[in-house]
């Protein structure tokens, strides 16, 4: 058979890409699997500083009808009421104002 000089051997643009099709499907795919956890991880993060926060509040709460002062310290609420944290995750900004008013608490992620 004879070919013809002007004829391509260069398969054209077409069948190169369906044989790339799967390979894009699979990268697409997994960048949405990313995407996903990511989402699934900033979900569980801002759950638990919920729920420190939460913690947080009624130890100080329970400080105060208990003993008749708020807590002086982070580490009187960590001692006497039991409260615990991944202090690799969060940082506590606990500033207490007196015995008899609220302190002021933040709770900050650590990124």
């Amino acid at each position: 058979m004879r070919r013809n000089r002007f004829e391509s051997n260069s398969p054209g643009i077409l069948p190169r890409l369906a044989s790339m099709l799967p390979l894009l499907v699979g990268i697409f795919i997994l960048i949405l699997f990313l995407g996903g956890i990511q989402s699934v991880s900033d979900t569980t993060a801002a759950k638990q500083q919920q729920s420190l926060e939460t913690a947080l509040s009624r130890s100080i709460a329970q400080c105060y009808a208990v003993e008749g002062m708020y807590p002086p310290s982070l580490n009187y609420i960590k001692e006497h009421y039991g409260l615990t944290y991944d202090e690799s995750q969060f940082i506590i900004d606990y500033n207490p104002v007196g015995s008899n008013l609220m302190p002021e608490v933040m709770v900050l992620p650590i990124d």
